[in-house]
C-alpha cells in the first residue's frame, strides 16, 4: 500500500491510448495508489487535477490535437498552479529538450521515463514513488543520451566508475542505492560523488532532486550555478 498523509496515494493520468491508459490504471490500483481521473488531452487533464488534487499526475508528452508537446505544456502549468504537482512524463523516445524543460523550475518531483520501461513493473512503481515524494527520476536512456551528447567539456575528465555513478545519480537514486548497483561501499559512492561535483564545478550536494537538477542542468549546457 503507497500511503501519504494517511491514504493512498492519489493520480491523474492523460495518456490518449486507451489500451496503455487502462493498463495503467490497473496496474496503479493493484499497487495501492488511487487513480482518481483518466484523461485524453491536456485541457481534459487540467480541469482534472484542478478538480481531484492528486498526489502526483502521470502524463504523455503528446497528447491531442496535435499530438506534439501537449502534454509537457500541460504538465508545465499544472505545476505552476498547483504547488509544483509531482509529474511522470512518459514519452515514446527520448526528446531532450523535454527532459531539460521539466528540471528548468528547479524543483522536484519531477520523472521522465520512456513508455518501454512501464513493462518493467518494479522499476516504474519504486520510480513513482519517488517522484510523488519529491524525489526525480530520470529514465536511464535520457540520460545516457544527455551524457553522450557532450564532448570537450570536464565530463571527458571522469573516470568510469565516476561516469557510471552520475548516470545512477542522475537517475534519481540515493547513495545506498548507487552502492549496491555498483557493488562498491558507501564510502566509495561519497568519494566518486564529490569528484563528479568537484570535476564539474558544482558545490557537492546529496539531496536527491538538487544534485540531479544540477548535473542535468550541466549536460544540457546550462550554468549549473547554485545548484
Amino acid at each position: 500500500m503507497i500511503v501519504k498523509g494517511g491514504g493512498p496515494v492519489r493520480v491523474v493520468i492523460a495518456e490518449d491510448n486507451v489500451l496503455l491508459s487502462s493498463g495503467l490504471e490497473l496496474l496503479l490500483a493493484s499497487k495501492g495508489f488511487e487513480v482518481a481521473a483518466v484523461t485524453a488531452d491536456g485541457e481534459a487533464f487540467l480541469d482534472a487535477v484542478a478538480e481531484h488534487r492528486p498526489d502526483i499526475a502521470i502524463v504523455d508528452v503528446r497528447l491531442p490535437p496535435s499530438f506534439r508537446d501537449e502534454g509537457i505544456h500541460a504538465a508545465l502549468r499544472a505545476r505552476r498552479e498547483h504547488g509544483a504537482l509531482p509529474i511522470l512524463v512518459l514519452s515514446q523516445y527520448v526528446e531532450r529538450e523535454y527532459a531539460g524543460e521539466l528540471l528548468s523550475d528547479g524543483r522536484g518531483g519531477i520523472g521522465y521515463l520512456l513508455k518501454d520501461r512501464i513493462g518493467r513493473v518494479a522499476e516504474f512503481v519504486d520510480a513513482l514513488r519517488r517522484v510523488a515524494s519529491g524525489g526525480t527520476a530520470m529514465d536511464p536512456d535520457v540520460v545516457a543520451q544527455l551524457i553522450a551528447r557532450r564532448t570537450g567539456t570536464p565530463l571527458d575528465t571522469l573516470t568510469p566508475r565516476e561516469r557510471e555513478s552520475l548516470a545512477l545519480m542522475a537517475q534519481g537514486h540515493d547513495n545506498a542505492t548507487i552502492a549496491e548497483r555498483m557493488r562498491i561501499s558507501d564510502n566509495a559512492v561519497h568519494k566518486h560523488i564529490g569528484n563528479i561535483f568537484a570535476k564539474l564545478g558544482l558545490a557537492p550536494d546529496d539531496s536527491g532532486h538538487r544534485r540531479v537538477r544540477a548535473v542535468l542542468a550541466y549536460l544540457d549546457g546550462t550554468s549549473g550555478e547554485n545548484p
